[in-house]
């Protein structure tokens, strides 16, 4: 990213002293109904691309700082940010979009300024980046002729995230007798693997049933797995495994479901 990042946006742009500033500190009325719906980033002083995308409406921009400010406790990857920062930078990207516009250009900016390794805080990617987000004309190719995957190793699981790619990490259903031998998670999206997770760790999420009765569910903490082992998976379908209706998101095979 260039360092003359305030360029022909300076009228965009907000600056607040974290030793100085007011909580109450935001757009007047009428700034937020010309402003309408917008596509946000926050810049720390000490670097020169943003740490945080967003999008909102109102003074939603200036939400993260007040929070960070107010609820020390909390420890979240922007908070440990903003705390850090003598000044937060707020830039209005774009502004007077509708829902859908923000969250394409929302999406855009997480996905380019994470492919060329910038340190976002950000924990999930953007509205609809597994299947229209940031790719390689390679991986567009492999997208539209995918090649079926046929098996799976016992140490791996299918989850059906069905819309966000965050949505992946918990809370699932899964048999007791098999986490310890799931060692790798692999992400399904409308019947293509679209990410491979190597589990670092499996942690219990206390749930209740809608019959009020207590269960327990599984999340992980993992990583991106190894290219060795996470191309063998990568852009495969499973389509033809996946019937109509399927409830269960999670696989532990691939077997063909009678329609």
């Amino acid at each position: 990213m260039g360092s003359n990042r305030s360029s022909g946006v300076s009228s965009n742009v907000s600056e607040s002293s974290l030793g100085q500033q007011s909580q109450e500190a935001g757009f007047d009325e009428k700034t937020q109904q010309e402003l309408g719906v917008y596509v946000y980033a926050l810049f720390s002083d000490q670097e020169v691309s943003p740490f945080y995308i967003g999008k909102g409406v109102n003074n939603r921009v200036f939400d993260h700082l007040k929070c960070a400010l107010k609820d020390e406790e909390v420890k979240k990857l922007k908070y440990d940010k903003i705390r850090g920062s003598k000044k937060v930078k707020h830039v209005i990207v774009r502004h007077g979009l509708t829902e859908k516009e923000a969250f394409a250009v929302e999406g855009a900016l997480i996905d380019i300024l994470g492919y060329i390794g910038e340190a976002m805080t950000n924990i999930q990617g953007g509205h609809n980046n597994i299947e229209k987000g940031l790719m390689t004309s390679d991986e567009i190719i492999r997208i539209y002729n995918a090649e079926p995957l046929e098996s799976i190793p016992e140490n791996c699981v299918i989850i059906n995230i069905n819309a966000i790619y965050d949505a992946t990490k918990e809370s699932w259903v899964i048999s007791n007798e098999k986490i310890p031998k799931l060692q790798y998670v692999l992400s399904e999206y409308r019947g293509l693997i679209v990410e491979v997770f190597e589990v670092i760790e499996w942690f219990e999420c206390p749930a209740v049933t809608s019959q009020g009765k207590g269960r327990i569910r599984w999340g992980f903490e993992g990583k991106a797995a190894e290219d060795s082992f996470r191309t063998q998976f990568l852009n495969r379908s499973i389509k033809k495994f996946k019937g109509k209706g399927q409830a269960n998101p999670v696989r532990y095979t691939l077997v063909k479901t009678e329609q």
